[in-house]
């Protein structure tokens, strides 16, 4: 098995649990949505659904590609939040101010692992 495909299916667990979170602790990401976000409780539902069908379909052959860009496409439309989280001083949440500066520029991390599953 290669670092790529490891890595891959780490991805796949990282999203699907990170879907699973938004039912686990849906009032943590009710906190961090922007105030502008129409239905905050069905997008954190929607956001959770997807993450967890986006982390499945990565791993699959057939699907990878699409799943990889979804997932690049999701990390776009989630940016917002984080920055909300940060401009808000955290939103309520127990989140060090330094932490939420550091997952910005983790947010391009994330969107380059994606994209190198996407050709």
């Amino acid at each position: 098995m290669t670092l790529k495909l490891i890595l891959l299916y780490f991805m796949g667990i990282f999203y699907i649990y990170a879907g699973y979170s938004h039912f686990r602790i849906p009032k943590f990401f009710l906190k961090i949505t922007p105030q502008w976000v129409p239905f905050p409780e069905k997008v954190n539902i929607a956001v959770g659904i997807v993450e967890i069908l986006l982390g499945v379909l990565v791993m699959f052959e057939p699907t990878r590609i699409y799943a990889a860009w979804g997932i690049i496409v999701l990390l776009i439309l989630v940016f917002p939040a984080n920055i909300y989280h940060l401009t808000s001083g955290g939103a309520g949440t127990k989140v060090p101010i330094k932490f939420l500066w550091i997952r910005l520029p983790i947010q391009a991390i994330l969107i380059l692992w994606a994209w190198w599953y996407t050709n």
